[in-house]
Order: structure tokens, then C-alpha cells, then sequence
């Protein structure tokens, strides 16, 4: 079992993000990176099925080069290489990165590298766009299923399920195939002190792509406002009681 896991480098959605004075760009000198939720839990689904069914998974980014920090975090928790298609740090729209990332495939491809499944985030949490792993199935001619809670490998094929409200939805697709998965699937783990260590010497093989073109042009970046919170005291000890009760009441949890 060969798998190849896509991450993306974002903003830590904890912090609080600030905007250049021309709103093109996110001030970056005070705020931390990470990886979106949903691809920490496809990164943790590659070590599970690695470990159930062996072989190896190899973890690769677009991005600058600090975006090897992700990579070796990653690598830290178990995976057994990387791969960075190294840019100048400038975004690059969905189109463009999975071009970038099928040219990176194609070429390990004839390399002799195959992959038997990819897994991707469902969406990455700085732009929401859902389209990269949908992108590169259909660019490679694989199957896809989107949003997955949990899934299986099956004597080549894998069965994915989509919780919906109903139920779950079971699909059931060969392999190879691309995954994009949601966060719940799994509870990713820590990376540990020896993991770390053993991270370092762990092969990045880096990458420069070659953007051509992004079809959509940024015009600014725009940071919505802040919601506000109002706290009601609705006094202290039994006498609240009438007034939790009229509130309740109000907001039709018991009945008037």
C-alpha cells in the first residue's frame, strides 16, 4: 500500500489574522502556521492505513519554504517521506495547484512510483474551496468520493462512507482512488519527542512548479467583523429563579 497524503500551510485559525494596509496580504510576523483540521485527520488515515495494511505514505505541500515545517510534522507522526513543490509564497488558485500536484504525480509515475490511494482534506480551512482532490481525480481518471467519515480498504477497493442526515451514504470504489476526508474520521495524533527527532533525517524531496497562469485575480483580502457578545445577569441566587423561568419560557424551552 503506497499512499500519497496532499496538506496545505494556513494561517493557525486560533490566532487573530491581520491584513496589510493595501488588503492583498495576511501580516505573517506575529502569526503561526499549521495544517487545516480535516487534512491532519488524512494525514493520521495514511498512518492508520499504513499501519493495518503496510507500506509507506509520502506527505507533499505546494507552498514556500517554510512549509517544510508542516512537512517534518507530518513525517513526525509517522509518515515516511515528503514533498514540497517549493513556490515564492504567493497563492496559488485551485486550478494551478492541481495542476502542480498531478505534474508532480505524472513524474513520479514514470519514475516507477505509483500511488494506490490519495487522501486529501476535505477543504483547506484558509479558503474553503473543496476543488483540489476533486481536480486531481478527474485530471488522473480516478474515482473520487468527497467528504468521508470513515472508510476501509478492501482487497483492492476501498469503501468510503459520507454521513448525510439520514444515515450514511456507502460507496464502494477501486483502487487507485482519491479520498478527500472530514474532520471526525479519526483523532490525530501527537507527534512525540522520538518522532521528531527521526523526522529530520526523513527524505523532502523539493520541487519547483511552474505556475501557469491563475485563471481568478485576487482584488483584496477582507476580514470580516468581529461578532459581539452580550452577557445578561439575570440576578444571583433563588430570586433569578422567576427569571431564568421567564426566559425560558421566552425562548420556548418549557411551555408558558
Amino acid at each position: 500500500m503506497n499512499i500519497l497524503v496532499c496538506i496545505k500551510r494556513v494561517p493557525d485559525i486560533g490566532a487573530r489574522v491581520e491584513l496589510t494596509g493595501d488588503e492583498r496580504a495576511i501580516v505573517t510576523r506575529n502569526l503561526g502556521f499549521t495544517i487545516s483540521p480535516h487534512e491532519e485527520c488524512a494525514v493520521e488515515e495514511a498512518i492508520l492505513q499504513i499501519e493495518k495494511h503496510g507500506g509507506d505514505a509520502t506527505v507533499l505541500t505546494l507552498g514556500p519554504q517554510e512549509a517544510v515545517e508542516q512537512i517534518r510534522d507530518s513525517l513526525a507522526r509517522g509518515v515516511g517521506r515528503g514533498i514540497l513543490l517549493e513556490t515564492d509564497g504567493r497563492e496559488w488558485d485551485p486550478g494551478e495547484t492541481a495542476r502542480a500536484v498531478v505534474d508532480a504525480i505524472r513524474a513520479r509515475r514514470e519514475d516507477g512510483e505509483s500511488y494506490d490511494l490519495f487522501l486529501f482534506g476535505n477543504e483547506a480551512a484558509d479558503t474553503g474551496d473543496f476543488q483540489v482532490g476533486v481536480r486531481v481525480a478527474y485530471a488522473l481518471g480516478l474515482p473520487c468520493v468527497s467528504g468521508v467519515k470513515a472508510m476501509e480498504i478492501q482487497s483492492g477497493k476501498v469503501v468510503a462512507k459520507r454521513e448525510i442526515d439520514s444515515g450514511w451514504e456507502i460507496y464502494e470504489v477501486p483502487l487507485p482512488a482519491v479520498i478527500t476526508v472530514k474532520e471526525g474520521i479519526n483523532l490525530p495524533r501527537y507527534a512525540s519527542l522520538r518522532g521528531t527527532m527521526k523526522a529530520k533525517k526523513k527524505p523532502v524531496d523539493r520541487i519547483q512548479p511552474r505556475p501557469t497562469g491563475a485563471v481568478l485575480a485576487m482584488k483584496r483580502l477582507r476580514r470580516p467583523a468581529e461578532q459581539g457578545k452580550q452577557v445578561e445577569m439575570l440576578g444571583e441566587g433563588p430570586g433569578a429563579a422567576p427569571k431564568v423561568v421567564a426566559l425560558l419560557k421566552s425562548l420556548e424551552v418549557i411551555p408558558s
